[in-house]
């Protein structure tokens, strides 16, 4: 006997997931489940976005979360480490916590992302035959060639109607959707603790997100790798405060110049640190 068809929409709140799921819905498209998965760490104006859509689409949208917090696996959680490892090595096997992703090791993705979403659908793999609407771009090329994005029962609605990254903000922005204006100030939405942000996304969270750069500071504090393979998260706050002095006494930044002093000013910071 053939299971039926469960049609999931998996939105992240962000841009393309939202324009798919309007366009999908727009479209009369069946939708049975919209399905979001939610690390705790997103912008407090993406939470405030994800409502709007679910009240102004009068559907309830499905929220499925990993059962141990960020925090805890970051800081708290007995990691196990083969001696010989790269990163025992380096760190030592006494260090509690994942500590910051990296690109080869986002052990978020996995676990407050990948493993929720999969063991819900997993159980719906068990009663259904599950198609998955996800949001990708038309000019997201590297994302629509994965492997795990070419399975026949994974549908690409953004690349079928050839809607780019930039579509699917204007489609979205037309229908009344902002995000708080965090799309004018940053390329991407995704978890704003993210270290693989770059610096003029950190640069934004300094300046606008206080409390947010403030819990950033703390988490920093608590683990053993380094936010930024060339800052922690005290060191780039001190950078920002130094761009800001280097522009009001009328120099440029990128310099070698710039370099050089912000170098020396780091350097300063250091020491008076490690006397205290």
């Amino acid at each position: 006997m053939e299971k039926p068809i469960l049609r999931v929409c998996s939105f992240s709140g962000g841009k393309d997931s939202t324009a798919m799921l309007l366009r999908l819905l727009e479209e009369g498209v069946q939708v049975d489940v919209i399905l979001f998965c939610d690390t705790g760490l997103e912008f407090p104006a993406l939470y405030d976005h994800i409502r709007k859509v679910e009240q102004n689409i009068g559907r309830e949208i499905t929220t499925v979360k990993c059962p141990d917090d960020f925090e805890y696996l970051f800081a708290h959680k007995r990691v196990k480490r083969k001696p010989k490892s790269e990163k025992a090595v380096k760190c030592g096997t006494d260090h509690d916590g994942y500590s910051w992703a990296g690109p080869a090791q986002r052990w978020c993705t996995e676990l407050l992302k990948s493993q929720p979403r999969e063991q819900y659908l997993r159980n719906l793999r068990e009663k259904y035959e599950v198609l998955e609407y996800i949001g990708i771009a038309s000019d997201e090329v590297t994302r629509i060639n994965r492997k795990c994005n070419q399975r026949p029962e994974v549908k690409l609605p953004l690349v079928e109607w050839g809607m780019t990254e930039a579509d699917c903000l204007a489609y979205c922005k037309e229908r009344g959707y902002d995000w708080g204006g965090l799309y004018d100030k940053m390329r991407r939405v995704s978890c704003w603790c993210c270290p693989l942000q770059s610096l003029a996304e950190l640069r934004v969270l300094y300046q606008d997100f206080p409390d947010l750069w403030e819990q950033l500071k703390r988490w920093d504090a608590m683990t053993w790798r380094s936010f930024k393979s060339d800052y922690t998260v005290l060191q780039l706050e001190q950078r920002f405060d130094f761009e800001e002095e280097w522009l009001k006494a009328g120099n440029r930044l990128g310099t070698k110049a710039f370099y050089s002093a912000l170098r020396e000013r780091l350097a300063v910071n250091d020491a008076t640190s490690s006397d205290h």
